[in-house]
């Protein structure tokens, strides 16, 4: 397979909702900060960009508004890339998080897929710097997949683990989901799947469909053990997504100034592997995702316009 036939997506989560300034600097903040690390990020070959909105003093924030306000940015700086908002989080109403689903309709939209002990500790501490039941049932998936497919929305399907795929079967089989899917395998969050490469190939066999079959899937690995897991997933066959909502650092321990310096090593390694990242034109069209009012050449296939005359 040649590079040209072998195409990435990068994915750039540009802030995150835990994270401040106190600990990186380039965290954006406000509307006009998301926009800028948005630009850099798509100058150094991200096609999709993750938002958790933030008020304008870094407040983590689920007010539509907040949310308006950044992706409306981020759409006059950059043009065309794939919006993805994130709708995670604890202790927040699902119909707050499905209100701006609702005004804004992104390209995609972030959907945990099962529940689960979500924590970080510090061994330095020997006692957890947070912990908490992060609520995913059925029920809440089912609610959100409704709207997003009422609203034409991708979903992005968080895995922090190998059964978190699995819960993808019933739904396919309910025809809640339609392929090809987004399935990024999320590692190095306590509670969920351990970060390593044997365990990435492992969740990687589990995509329905296998590996290499009609889906997509791809790796976000949280803190510095990221590099190794985008190096597995680069060979492996899948997408990657960096960013300063999972890591601060470059690999030779350096804090990254932007994220754009993230993407940047990303790609670089994309290259290295004899693959190449992918445009935003071709990230589309890999993950069905057309611009709304489009039709992507791989749906067209599988539902032609029967001719009126």
């Amino acid at each position: 397979m040649s590079r040209f036939d072998d195409p990435v997506v990068i994915t750039c989560s540009i802030s995150g909702a835990v994270a401040n300034r106190d600990q990186c600097p380039a965290i954006p903040y406000t509307p006009q900060e998301y926009a800028a690390e948005a630009r850099r990020a798509v100058d150094e070959g991200a096609g999709m960009i993750h938002i958790h909105a933030r008020t304008p003093e870094g407040v983590p924030s689920h007010e539509v508004e907040d949310f308006r306000n950044i992706t409306e940015a981020i759409r006059a700086e950059v043009g065309d890339v794939i919006i993805n908002l994130s709708t995670g989080a604890i202790g927040v109403p699902i119909e707050k998080r499905v209100a701006y689903l609702r005004e804004l309709q992104p390209d995609v939209a972030a959907l945990n897929m099962s529940s689960m002990n979500y924590a970080k500790y510090s061994e330095s501490r020997k006692d957890f710097v947070f912990k908490a039941v992060f609520e995913n049932s059925f029920d809440t998936i089912i609610e959100f997949l409704t709207v997003m497919n009422e609203l034409e929305i991708r979903a992005e399907h968080e895995c922090f683990d190998t059964g978190h795929i699995a819960n993808l079967d019933p739904l396919l089989d309910m025809g809640l989901l339609r392929e090809p899917l987004q399935i990024s395998c999320v590692m190095g969050v306590t509670g969920g799947i351990r970060s390593n490469a044997r365990n990435l190939a492992h969740m990687a066999e589990q995509v329905p469909g296998g590996p290499e079959g009609p889906n997509n899937w791809g790796v976000i690995g949280i803190s510095r053990r990221q590099w190794m897991l985008v190096a597995a997933a680069l060979t492996l066959g899948g997408n990657v997504r960096v960013g300063l909502e999972d890591n601060f650092y470059l690999p030779d321990g350096e804090m990254a100034r932007s994220n754009g310096d993230l993407v940047a090593k990303a790609r670089q390694m994309t290259e290295d592997v004899g693959r190449r990242a992918a445009t935003v034109t071709e990230a589309r069209e890999l993950l069905g995702v057309p611009r709304k009012g489009e039709v992507s050449r791989r749906d067209l296939l599988k539902h032609p316009i029967e001719s009126t005359t």
